[in-house]
């Protein structure tokens, strides 16, 4: 299970010490195989909300509870050592999270079809191959709580559905937060729903009472 209970989150702003206040006392609890959708638009703090359930950014206050492994944030690179190449980067997380580096690195090479770039730096791949490269490695990584972007889109269409694939039917027995701003991701995946909207986030008990709310906004 993961617990958000009164998380806070402000950023400065460009007029003095004036600070903006994206999170407000959000709550949140999500249990195993539950897969949840968080509405809201282009600046709503989404991304950022996302990015303190994975804990690649904190709160200023409230506290967070993980009782369940949870990945970074699907196709999400900002992680990566760009003067290491994409293979050793590999050898890198698989020490981090204990897991094969033969196996990891046969999937993604499969997987990601990175081919020679596999052995390239980092820093001179495309976003879209540097976002291949972190969602395969992610399918590699036996979590309990997959993370989600809506902005996720990896290569072409046919890579798309393979991603689709991997992720919604090959693990659909994993709990999921997906964010975003388009409902059809949400409607298809999803069997709770909340809205972000002004700092707060509205929960609703039924998918479709969270999309009819959201699209009145």
């Amino acid at each position: 299970m993961i617990d958000l209970i009164e998380i806070c989150k402000s950023y400065p702003t460009n007029h003095g010490k004036r600070q903006r206040l994206v999170l407000d006392h959000i709550n949140l609890r999500v249990a195993r195989g539950e897969k949840w959708g968080i509405l809201g638009r282009n600046g709503a703090g989404k991304s950022t909300l996302i990015r303190i359930i994975s804990g690649a950014d904190i709160p200023h206050s409230g506290k967070i509870y993980r009782h369940m492994s949870i990945s970074w944030p699907l196709a999400f690179g900002g992680a990566f050592q760009g003067s290491l190449t994409g293979r050793d980067n590999i050898r890198l997380i698989t020490r981090i999270y204990n897991v094969s580096f033969k196996k990891t690195v046969a999937l993604v090479e499969d997987f990601a079809e990175l081919g020679r770039y596999l052995y390239e730096p980092v820093k001179s791949y495309s976003s879209g191959m540097s976002a291949r490269l972190a969602f395969a490695i992610s399918m590699s990584i036996d979590f309990d709580c997959f993370l989600i972007d809506e902005g996720m889109s990896v290569g072409d269409y046919r890579f798309h559905q393979k991603c689709n694939t991997e992720l919604f039917e090959k693990r659909a027995d994993r709990a999921m937060v997906i964010v975003a701003h388009q409902t059809d991701i949400i409607k298809e995946h999803c069997d709770h729903a909340a809205v972000l909207s002004n700092g707060h986030l509205l929960i609703y008990s039924d998918v479709g009472d969270a999309i009819s709310a959201y699209e009145k906004l």
